[in-house]
């Protein structure tokens, strides 16, 4: 069986790079045996380390899903990180606002809100390129930027927990906590529905009629517009789509793992999802083992930081050395020949064009 040509090249760039880093970790360390030994086979000493790395690669997955959705439409939501937090930080005000609601009402009722609040702030950006041509990399930039401000406030301000040592939210009730799975890890039933969701995005994307035109508006938007198309739908559903997910995973982190909204929490789940969507070579079911790589890596910077003396400083960088060669593989291979944005040109206003 020949492995196809795209999955080859990744595959051998993520061992070139994990040979990179084990190269780094040998010349900087001054134990280089342990640091080794921790940064590449930590996560797999014992079932809390591997439970949590697999946990933590959930919401990246999700993030990296909702990248995804985006691309595919050849629109960019550069506002995960507020997504994120908003999400987050909805669903924790449901549970606590509905103290009395069963626990699987309060889990589906969170998380629904936590998606909507996501896809409505990223749908904004899509709404305004569709009707005024502003750009959405902009304006979901700063409408993310505007609400984790927000978000941040009320975490310190009417919503502090005067009894935790942290700027959080009270903790919601035990009932609207996911299932633990290799417990006392952190990972989460939710994992699960993750896996469905990628399946789901991709018969999405590849056998339906919707999906492929989203696609072949982010190929060519002035063909699928000939082709009879509404070109300003798939400017604005590919966003709230992204944006979506991006709440979701907010919405699971805290009904998974935190089980309150913590000030800051998720700084850099929106950026790491776009480098996940770009090293699985933007396809739905390759965020998984991308977002799993990236959860490898950081477990095992943690592993080495704790167990064989490392300084933070050096871990993160054999990380990132390790991250940067991937993604640039990811993105390199994600560009098309004619240019990123050539296509992208000035956007039709209207559905079908008159005849």
């Amino acid at each position: 069986m020949r492995i196809p040509r795209g999955i080859a090249r990744t595959g051998l760039t993520v061992l070139a790079a994990l040979t990179l880093g084990l190269v780094v970790l040998i010349l900087v360390s001054d134990r280089p045996s342990r640091a080794v030994t921790f940064f590449f086979a930590g996560p797999f000493l014992n079932l809390y380390s591997f439970g949590n790395m697999l946990g933590s690669a959930v919401p990246l997955m999700l993030t990296g899903m909702g990248i995804v959705a985006a691309f595919r439409a050849s629109v960019f939501n550069l506002g995960g990180e507020g997504q994120v937090y908003t999400g987050a930080l909805i669903a924790t005000m449901i549970c606590l606002a509905l103290p009395r609601l069963p626990g699987w009402a309060g889990i589906l009722l969170s998380l629904a809100a936590g998606t909507l609040v996501g896809a409505v702030l990223a749908g904004l950006s899509g709404l305004f390129y569709a009707r005024w041509r502003t750009n959405e990399l902009l304006s979901s930039f700063l409408l993310s930027a505007a609400a984790v401000l927000i978000v941040d406030y009320l975490i310190a301000g009417p919503l502090d927990d005067p009894a935790s040592n942290l700027l959080a939210t009270p903790a919601v009730a035990s009932r609207f906590r996911l299932l633990r799975i290799l417990p006392p890890s952190y990972l989460d039933a939710g994992v699960a529905a993750v896996l469905l969701l990628a399946v789901l995005l991709t018969v999405y994307l590849f056998k339906t009629r919707s999906g492929y035109e989203l696609r072949m508006c982010g190929s060519n938007r002035e063909f699928a517009q000939y082709g009879g198309i509404r070109v300003g739908l798939y400017l604005v559903l590919p966003m709230v789509m992204s944006g979506g997910f991006h709440g979701l995973a907010g919405g699971m982190s805290i009904l998974g793992t935190h089980y309150r909204c913590i000030q800051g929490f998720s700084v850099g789940l929106g950026w790491n999802g776009i480098a996940v969507a770009l090293i699985g070579r933007n396809h739905p079911l390759g965020v998984i083992p991308a977002a799993l790589l990236y959860a490898y890596l950081e477990a095992g910077a943690q592993a080495a930081v704790l167990h064989a003396g490392m300084s933070f400083e050096i871990a993160t960088l054999v990380q990132a050395v390790i991250f940067y060669l991937v993604t640039a593989q990811g993105l390199i291979s994600w560009i098309p020949r004619e240019g990123l944005l050539k296509h992208r040109g000035r956007p039709p206003l209207r559905g079908r064009r008159k005849r």
